[in-house]
């Protein structure tokens, strides 16, 4: 299925363009067409000093947001108007009200969340829309770059639901891959040529796939995935989000925060 809707959330001055470069690389190559979008709840300041604050600071602070909003557009609509990708831009006032928008489109390409005191009320957090869109989320590394789609993805495969619903979003994406790795861990190689495994689903959509299996050497998982991608040479990483709680997440981690954080191509996550 092609993918023709695309959402390019703003994550903050720190990614730049990032994000809607690449969703622009998807769009030329899908003919699809890209949808900017910018939240803009209260600044920190304002959420906890508003009893404190003069009418008058309180509006040149929304004044400034106001203008950096307008900024963004107009960068949005320039680059994909240069790109010649039918575009159009719209604005959330919430990462909540961003997730019910997300759930009418094909795929969200944002950047990671930055939680500077004047970028936090713009910036999307990718792991609460992952949660709640129940659309798969791509998300690109800060100052990410390059040339063209990544012609290599490795797959992170555990064999739970959210695994198997996050290989199956991304089918579109893989169908063009030169090579795709279904990267397994764990102390013993499991067996995946029977008929009902992730090397059969894939074989089946034409898509060239091989199985590569590492053992923890005391890394965390995620950094295990991260490392593995780097070995292989891929550029994307295809994997299930929050499998466990988000509140367990928070407290201990996890393989998709970790990699959220310190993965060096794109991510593509589904919950």
């Amino acid at each position: 299925m092609p993918v023709k809707n695309i959402l390019s959330v703003y994550s903050g001055e720190d990614a730049r363009v990032a994000g809607l470069d690449h969703a622009i690389r998807i769009a030329r190559h899908h003919e699809g067409w890209i949808t900017g979008c910018v939240i803009h709840g209260h600044s920190v300041l304002e959420q906890r000093f508003a009893t404190l604050l003069s009418e008058h600071v309180l509006s040149n602070l929304r004044e400034v947001d106001e203008n950096r909003i307008s900024a963004i557009k107009s960068r949005f609509e320039e680059r994909t108007a240069l790109a010649g990708v039918s575009a159009e831009f719209i604005e959330c006032s919430s990462d909540e009200t961003l997730s019910v928008a997300a759930r009418n489109f094909d795929l969200i390409v944002m950047g990671r969340h930055h939680a500077e005191l004047d970028e936090d009320h713009l910036s999307a957090h990718p792991e609460y829309v992952a949660v709640h869109s129940g659309r798969p989320i791509l998300v690109v590394p800060d100052g990410y770059t390059a040339d063209s789609l990544a012609d290599h993805a490795v797959v992170a495969w555990d064999g739970k639901r959210a695994a198997a619903r996050a290989l199956g979003d991304a089918l579109p994406f893989l169908a063009d891959k030169a090579k795709v790795t279904v990267l397994t861990i764990g102390k013993s190689k499991p067996d995946l040529d029977d008929p009902a495994s992730p090397l059969r689903l894939l074989a089946r959509h034409r898509i060239n796939a091989v199985h590569h299996h590492v053992q923890r050497d005391g890394n965390s998982i995620g950094q295990t995935i991260m490392t593995a991608a780097d070995d292989v040479g891929a550029k994307l990483i295809v994997m299930g989000a929050f499998e466990h709680s988000r509140l367990g997440q928070s407290i201990v981690g996890g393989a998709t925060t970790d990699v959220l954080r310190n993965a060096a191509v794109p991510v593509f996550l589904s919950h």
